[in-house]
């Protein structure tokens, strides 16, 4: 269980500075991993929540499920974070979770948490602030889906699925795994499978990105950058790596 104790310290010390007793706290916690297949729904939309989750490695999505069947995807994750760190406040999940591609995650116990944090308040710190992030991401969201024009829109969603990836230490020069497909974009995004092609098409024609075989190629960085009108300031990540070339 060490892989998952370090993922969890290394994305907690991203944005709070743990000391030796916040690490050894988060050490002492269970963790049950579960390997996930591709697509597997892992938390579903009214569960009464028990555990918290960590992504120990792949990408999991979070989404709204409508009532014709349909999906609205609101946020996705990637290695080290807790995705569904408001169960630990709620009684019922308004919200669901799967994963992207296979994926391996951990759940921790929600009464082990709650102790660990009397013990130790700044660890529990740092989970709300884990909260207090996914809500800036959701503001981003909407603002994103809402008043920016399609190629902007798809642009800046790849812009900060990059950069996230590149802070958990998943990007390899230029390449980050990013198993999403066409009509999870659109689902994600707002957009008509019809509009989802013509927009990517756009992109691959600015040299900028392509996405290919569930792998996001970011070729010029400070150029998609620009097409999404991305600034990672809404990310509040403390130790922000280098861009790109």
């Amino acid at each position: 269980m060490d892989k998952a104790h370090d993922v969890l310290i290394r994305n907690l010390c991203e944005h709070t500075p743990l000391v030796e007793d916040d690490i050894a706290e988060i050490r002492e916690l269970t963790f049950t991993l579960r390997d996930l297949e591709p697509n597997e729904d892992f938390i579903r939309q009214g569960d009464k929540p028990e555990h918290s989750v960590l992504v120990v490695s792949g990408a999991v999505a979070r989404y709204h499920l409508l009532g014709s069947g349909r999906r609205q995807y609101l946020a996705f994750h990637f290695t080290g974070d807790l995705p569904d760190a408001q169960g630990l406040f709620i009684d019922e999940m308004d919200h669901g979770l799967s994963a992207l591609g296979p994926a391996s995650v951990a759940f921790i116990p929600h009464r082990e948490l709650f102790a660990a944090f009397r013990r130790r308040p700044v660890f529990g710190m740092a989970v709300w602030r884990e909260t207090l992030l996914d809500a800036a991401i959701f503001r981003e969201a909407i603002t994103n889906n809402s008043a920016r024009p399609m190629q902007t829109r798809m642009a800046h969603l790849f812009c900060e699925l990059f950069y996230r990836a590149r802070a958990a230490q998943l990007v390899r020069a230029n390449r980050c795994r990013l198993p999403i497909s066409l009509a999870q974009l659109g689902e994600t995004l707002g957009m008509a499978i019809a509009t989802v092609n013509r927009t990517l098409a756009d992109l691959r024609r600015s040299g900028a990105m392509d996405l290919r075989e569930g792998e996001l190629i970011v070729l010029k960085w400070r150029e998609l950058q620009r097409l999404g009108d991305f600034s990672p300031a809404y990310l509040h990540l403390k130790r922000q790596s280098s861009p790109p070339p």
